[in-house]
């Protein structure tokens, strides 16, 4: 890289938070719309977009400058903007839109504490959010905007492997699966629709927990959910034994590694030889795109600085190593959908 390249891009960084903050303003006050809605007319100019949505020709004229700046729109020489294929994406990309909306209604704030989480392994931006020792407590408490932020994100990356992770799941039916870390119970539910005879219990934090059990009447299925309440970070967690398969997706992600090896061994103490164990995760290094290894890696940040202080998105090899130090091995290993892997795992 030229050095005044090397220096364009250090400015950019520098005035990144800018460029961010005028990317939500203009979607959020309908700008970007108008003007892809227009394109047929081959741009539209300041003023068209000041009259047809009442905001200052000031205020459109800054967003858009920036916005020409960092390559969002472009700019005529008859003065009328469009929308670049940036541009296009950070407004009409589903992806791009969860990773906008969890990182400005979750994170931003909190990410300016990311250097006292940093010097002492705690989450330093979650009092942004609330008062909780970590964000999972307090994920039934969010504000709805930010809540549905939280789970958009969290769901956007998980439900397009059901489909796959269903068949897989049920090559073998189990009778009982024990889903750790059930969420909002989606899973729970997709399994007793996809097969009439299993039964699932989740095992939660009291407040996803409730959240789940209620999604699970609501769909009908109250006699074939249950749940047991669990805070894995207690000194003597445990589940209980007669599971066919034990299902955690997204979920060891949330914790350290020394964290990791401890829930991998409650759970090996609850299986019998039969029983299988599936980890379903998005390993850093199991990516086939430059851009979701990136998505990964600032998703660590979250974990960081919000959600426990001491969590990540972790590779493969690190997984592999945990599991076999928790007295597993992988008898199967499979790529699941665009970021996913399954690790199927039996006692040793």
């Amino acid at each position: 890289m030229r050095a005044i390249d090397a220096l364009e891009e250090a400015q950019r960084i520098a005035f990144a938070p800018f460029v961010f903050q005028a990317t939500i303003s203009l979607r959020e006050l309908g700008i970007f719309d108008y003007i892809f809605d227009n394109r047929d007319k081959g741009g539209v100019t300041i003023e068209e977009i000041s009259e047809a949505l009442s905001i200052s020709p000031y205020g459109i004229g800054v967003l858009l400058e920036i916005a020409e700046s960092s390559s969002i729109v472009d700019k005529s020489e008859d003065d009328t903007y469009e929308l670049s294929k940036v541009g296009y994406f950070l407004n009409f990309n589903t992806t791009a839109s969860a990773n906008i909306n969890f990182t400005n209604q979750v994170c931003y704030k909190g990410l300016y504490h990311l250097k006292e989480s940093i010097q002492t392994g705690k989450p330093a931006g979650l009092p942004e959010l609330g008062n909780w020792n970590t964000i999972y407590e307090g994920l039934s408490q969010l504000p709805p905007e930010i809540q549905k932020s939280w789970f958009d994100f969290d769901h956007h990356y998980s439900d397009p492997i059901f489909d796959d992770a269903l068949k897989l799941v049920f090559e073998n039916p189990p009778k009982t699966i024990f889903d750790i870390g059930g969420n909002t119970g989606k899973f729970a539910i997709a399994c007793c629709q996809f097969d009439p005879e299993v039964n699932i219990r989740i095992v939660d934090l009291p407040g996803q927990l409730n959240k789940a059990l209620a999604n699970a009447k609501s769909n009908g299925f109250e006699t074939r959910i249950d749940g047991q309440e669990i805070d894995w970070l207690s000194e003597n967690p445990q589940i209980p034994t007669g599971a066919d398969l034990i299902w955690m997706c997204q979920f060891l992600d949330c914790f350290s590694e020394a964290e990791i090896l401890k829930i991998l061994k409650v759970c090996v103490a609850s299986m019998d030889e039969n029983t299988e164990l599936r980890i379903t995760e998005t390993f850093t290094d199991r990516q086939k795109f430059d851009n979701a290894k990136f998505i990964l890696e600032a998703t660590s940040l979250y974990f960081t600085v919000l959600a426990n202080g001491n969590s990540k998105m972790y590779s493969a090899t690190v997984f592999e190593r945990l599991i076999a130090e928790a007295g597993l091995k992988i008898s199967k290993d499979i790529a699941v959908g665009e970021y996913h892997t399954m690790f199927i795992c039996k006692k040793k």
